[in-house]
């Protein structure tokens, strides 16, 4: 029997209260909004195991159209647990990482927001230039500019 082949990850899931404020974010970021529904009933239930659930989602996507951000806002069942100011080492926490050509830029245009670095921009040997942002409702993200041509994976 044949392997099944992994074709593509389609997106990362985060769970916020307020949709708009977390579209503003990922807006202001360079992710556009690809669309905006409100899923209900118990078919969509049977794929998280909630039940009857009715949960308004967001789908961002990246610009090179390549990479997308679901943002779930539940209705029904109520949220049960809360991990937005868990630190970055906790387990189980995500966070995505988004390239920029200009951190200083994007960080400015997002402190504009209300997002706050956390920690400081570091330089990974003459690469990359890094760091983490808590965003609305304490999302973490993180930030690369990419200073060579040397694509090097961290």
């Amino acid at each position: 029997m044949a392997k099944s082949k992994l074709l593509r990850m389609d997106n990362i899931g985060i769970v916020v209260e307020s949709l708009d404020d977390a579209i503003a974010f990922f807006s202001e970021l360079g992710l556009h909004l690809e669309g905006r529904a409100t899923i209900e009933g118990e078919w969509a239930g049977k794929v998280t195991a909630l039940g009857n659930q009715q949960v308004e989602i967001a789908m961002m996507v990246t610009p090179d159209g390549h990479s997308r951000l679901e943002l779930s806002r539940f209705i029904e069942p109520a949220v049960i647990a809360d991990h937005r100011n868990a630190p970055v080492n906790a387990l189980g926490y995500l966070r995505a990482m988004f390239a920029v050509s200009d951190i200083d830029d994007t960080l400015a245009r997002l402190q504009k927001t209300g997002a706050q670095i956390v920690g400081e921009v570091v330089q990974y040997e003459d690469m990359y230039r890094l760091c983490y942002v808590r965003g609305p409702e304490g999302i973490l993200i993180g930030l690369a500019e990419q200073l060579t041509n040397n694509r090097n994976p961290l």
